[in-house]
């Protein structure tokens, strides 16, 4: 029990208390003991820790507990209450208002009393409950979407990303938790006007605030977006109110292009509009549309040095972590699949799930020492879909193909393997560089390319997927099949392409 909780329990039987807390954990273990006390709401004023009140002396709430100072035949078990009230309770107590402490009492003072209407919208308490966790949901959202990190130099040392961010409600902690989620072992920063949180890769750290304003912020990057910012801005198009519907003014302002969208609108308005590029392209007279790759236009990089690092396509940010390959460096067969699973995303290592178990009695089968393979996958980071509580495999496109191609070159380039065993229709795109090629028309012909072997197989998942056991059995017999043909081709590196 709580000496303070309790104390001001006692206080408020018998008379009145004042009870300070700073957190929905305090606020919950106060609240059961004033709940078992039978204490209603009136009777107890909600603080914060250190705050001044007129009133804040009339009756100590701090103390040790006095077991007399609640009689025992007003002491009642602990409140039981619904697992949504509570997450509606929780998610509310992040909403700032000074009045919140004692109207969340109220509501389950009112609930323990059988007035279960407290929780539906209809009710006055409860249409304010409901207005409390929308407008905390609203803001968590904004939060994911508009914190912009910013990257410091390698030489800084951690944190690697900082970035700025000015909440109406107390979400900064569950905010944390997503991000941690999503940016791996990159180690980051957000910083807020109340408080900071830092993830060294690890841990996460909750401290007070390290930081003034958005200006503390340093980025060597940001001039060369606001360049290209510029050079996208389409002043023929712009639509200043609709600008200003999707993305509210109070968020504008620590965003980059913040400091340079009010001159670009203003000049769409004094006729810039009239072109339909920037100034100093749409001056140019004569000009000679040039064909070029999409490729080849893109601006020179710098690439990414570690794995973790990457943020060439969207996916790093609903992976939990990148899954590099494994095994021996120098093995002569590499195996590709496609992309993390459910389990690889969480225990950052590949093929340790249902597939992993599957191929596994594929070794067996073809005489195979997985130790002497290199496994790895042509997608790094786990794809998925939310399906009630789980995460569904969702097939990477092209464009996430190529943009992780660059890991897979890489690896080829370290390990130098013989053999490629490309499992399934992903793996093959990848290592083939093309995005028409179908599986069927590869599997057990071996191919040649650049010096290396390549022989197609199913992929494990595409065994247990398959529903009768016949078709079963017969996709476990390709790829074991497939297997025995890439040793086959260690031994005879000369064999002819049969294309």
């Amino acid at each position: 029990m709580n000496p303070d909780a309790a104390s001001a329990a006692g206080a408020a039987a018998n008379g009145g208390a004042f009870l300070a807390v700073n957190s929905f954990a305090e606020w919950r273990e106060a609240a059961r003991e004033l709940l078992r006390a039978g204490v209603p709401p009136e009777a107890v004023t909600w603080t914060r820790p250190g705050a001044d009140d007129l009133f804040s002396g009339a009756t100590p709430s701090a103390g040790p507990p006095d077991s007399a100072a609640i009689p025992s035949s007003q002491t009642k078990a602990a409140p039981h209450l619904p697992r949504s009230l509570m997450e509606m309770l929780q998610r509310a107590a992040c909403f700032r208002d000074p009045d919140r402490w004692a109207f969340l009492y109220r509501v389950v003072w009112r609930w323990t009393q059988g007035e279960h209407d407290v929780q539906s919208p209809a009710d006055p308490d409860g249409g304010r409950l409901h207005a409390m966790v929308k407008a905390v949901r609203r803001e968590e959202h904004d939060m994911h979407a508009y914190i912009r990190f910013r990257e410091r130099p390698v030489d800084a040392g951690p944190p690697r990303f900082v970035a700025w961010f000015e909440p109406r409600h107390d979400v900064l902690p569950q905010v944390a938790e997503h991000f941690v989620a999503r940016m791996g072992k990159v180690s980051w920063m957000i910083a807020t006007p109340e408080a900071s949180v830092l993830w060294d890769g690890a841990t996460l750290h909750n401290t007070g605030p390290l930081m003034s304003s958005a200006a503390d912020l340093d980025d060597a990057g940001e001039a060369l977006w606001l360049t290209y910012y510029r050079s996208i801005f389409n002043p023929a198009r712009v639509n200043a109110q609709l600008m200003q519907s999707h993305i509210p003014a109070r968020f504008w302002k620590n965003l980059p292009e913040g400091a340079i969208v009010p001159s670009l609108v203003s000049q769409a308005e004094l006729g810039a509009r009239k072109i339909g590029q920037v100034q100093a392209v749409g001056a140019k007279r004569g000009a000679t549309t040039i064909p070029i790759s999409a490729e080849k236009a893109q601006p020179e990089r710098e690439q990414p040095s570690k794995l973790d690092e990457c943020r060439r396509c969207e996916l790093w940010q609903y992976a939990t972590q990148a899954v590099p390959g494994e095994g021996s460096k120098r093995a002569p067969i590499m195996i590709v699949g496609e992309q993390p699973g459910d389990q690889e995303d969480l225990a950052g290592k590949p093929f340790v799930g249902p597939a992993g178990k599957l191929l596994d009695q594929v070794f067996a089968q073809a005489g195979v020492d997985r130790k002497t393979i290199y496994l790895t996958n042509a997608v790094k980071h786990f794809k998925w879909e939310p399906r009630g509580k789980r995460r569904l495999h969702k097939t990477p496109v092209q464009r996430e193909i190529e943009a992780c191609h660059y890991w897979l070159e890489k690896e080829l380039a370290a390990v130098k393997p013989k053999v490629i065993v490309a499992m399934g229709a992903t793996a093959l795109k990848s290592v083939m560089r093309k995005g028409t090629v179908a599986l069927k028309d590869f599997l057990g012909k071996p191919v040649r390319v650049d010096g290396c072997w390549v022989v197609t197989i199913y992929h494990p998942s595409y065994v247990l997927r398959v529903p009768d056991e016949s078709s079963k059995h017969e996709a476990f017999s390709v790829m074991v099949k497939g297997l025995k043909l890439a040793h086959e081709l260690l031994e005879r590196p000369d064999l002819p392409d049969p294309a």
